[in-house]
């Protein structure tokens, strides 16, 4: 099982911080998931549409949508930081 973490707006979109789910074999690299999970609800669905607005860490690892997810423990989903 994986935990997936939901921040800012991609939280209120979805309506929750976050969920356990497994990842099915055939989901292989961060595209393949993100496909998956907007799949899950209307609510996935928006907050996963415009790929270029959101970012994904796979083990806290920034990870790019060629990036393997088989094994993770942890995915987190956000928007794009900034520093000052």
């Amino acid at each position: 099982m994986t935990e997936f973490l939901y921040f800012a707006w991609v939280r209120e979109r979805i309506g929750s911080g976050g969920e356990t789910l497994a990842i099915p074999p055939e989901v292989a690299t961060v595209a393949q998931l993100l496909d998956w999970l907007a799949a899950r609800s209307p609510g996935h669905e928006a907050a996963l549409a415009d790929r270029g607005a959101i970012r994904v860490a796979v083990d806290q690892d920034f990870a790019g949508l060629e990036a393997p997810v088989a094994g993770a423990a942890e995915i987190a989903i956000f928007p794009p930081v900034t520093g000052g």
